[in-house]
């Protein structure tokens, strides 16, 4: 068979899964479908009658617990997991990044290598650059790893060197990481129905996710959460810098909450974006699970229908639409630690 010949069938092949070419596959019908309004309407209606008369303690490994604010239901679940994350002698790799420094960029950053100047501290008998380079190395060993990530995250330089913040989590404990994602009713200014943080404990990932069950238990549901934040806690989200962890400063606000949420944080959707954007189809959170990971969520509900299910939860005193919305946020926060570990592979 020619290499035309071989194209065109490639092609063909590529083209029907999707739904608007003249003979999609089964595979894009189903798809589409699965994307439809009506869809997640039918689905909605069987999860009311196949959990008709089932109670929230008839969640699997559900309990409730108690907070300042009240109590909220909380769901655990512990699953084995090989979280990896091996030592790449980092402190070293900050000391060849020159343009750590003020006033060094790309080119002079050459320059200087050109020169012999390979280090932060060799530069340290350099003329111009030899104070700030002693007051660098002074510094770095008394910084705590946010203060390293900051470091990084703000030099100018940043963008072309993001690779070095996921080389940087071997100087923190796999212990402070806490893997998050929340669901909430709306985009802005409305409650948080849930709140999931995943943690690795030994050979173990457990999961806490803490349910709205009511619309006056949004305090205590944020309370139990932050109870999990200490000083060295790293956020691990996927667009939680612009969405998770701004929204839930702002519902702290509106419902008086006092809490510190300026820890380290790792949004590896800018991480996903620079290294695998020419891999995937685009880079959203369940593109990356099904084309890196061979994870194919079944039953899902996507965000843009989870206000109506919760509503319908309330109006119908019916557990069904909330349960695929609770394993929807487990899977999500699970999955971070996944992509936490691939990505720290791929840089290394």
């Amino acid at each position: 068979m020619s290499d035309y010949n071989e194209h065109e069938m490639y092609l063909k092949r590529v083209l029907s899964n999707s739904i608007g070419s003249q003979n999609p596959s089964e595979n894009a019908k189903n798809r589409a479908r699965k994307l439809s309004n009506s869809y997640f309407m039918d689905y909605k209606e069987n999860l009311l009658m196949d959990y008709e008369g089932k109670q929230l303690d008839d969640i699997d490994n559900s309990s409730v617990v108690s907070t300042s604010f009240g109590d909220t239901l909380k769901i655990s679940q512990t699953e084995k997991i090989d979280f990896k994350i091996t030592d790449n002698n980092f402190k070293s790799q900050i000391n060849n990044n020159l343009k750590l420094l003020p006033k060094i960029g790309l080119k002079t950053e050459q320059n200087l290598k050109n020169k012999g100047y390979t280090t932060i501290e060799s530069l340290t008998r350099h003329d111009k650059y030899g104070d700030s380079a002693s007051k660098f190395l002074d510094n770095i060993d008394g910084l705590s790893f946010r203060q390293i990530v900051d470091l990084l995250d703000n030099n100018r330089y940043s963008k072309k060197c993001r690779d070095n913040i996921l080389r940087s989590i071997s100087l923190t404990d796999r212990e402070n990481f806490k893997f998050m994602d929340i669901e909430t009713l709306g985009l802005s200014n409305v409650p948080i129905i849930l709140i999931g943080v995943a943690e690795i404990k030994g050979n173990e990932i457990i999961s806490s996710q803490y349910f709205l069950r009511d619309i006056y238990e949004e305090p205590a549901v944020i309370e139990a959460y932050l109870s999990h934040l200490d000083e060295d806690s790293v956020h691990v989200t996927f667009n939680g810098k612009s969405f998770d962890v701004p929204y839930i400063k702002n519902r702290c606000l509106s419902n008086r909450l006092s809490a510190d949420l300026n820890l380290a944080h790792l949004d590896l959707m800018y991480f996903a974006k620079n290294l695998w954007k020419d891999d995937l189809p685009n880079c959203q959170l369940q593109t990356i699970e099904r084309e890196i990971f061979g994870i194919e969520r079944e039953g899902d509900v996507p965000g843009q229908y989870i206000p109506d299910y919760y509503n319908t939860y309330l109006a119908e005193k019916n557990i069904g639409p909330i349960v695929p919305i609770i394993e929807h946020n487990r899977q999500d926060i699970v999955s971070l630690a996944s992509f936490l570990e691939k990505m720290y592979e791929d840089v290394n």
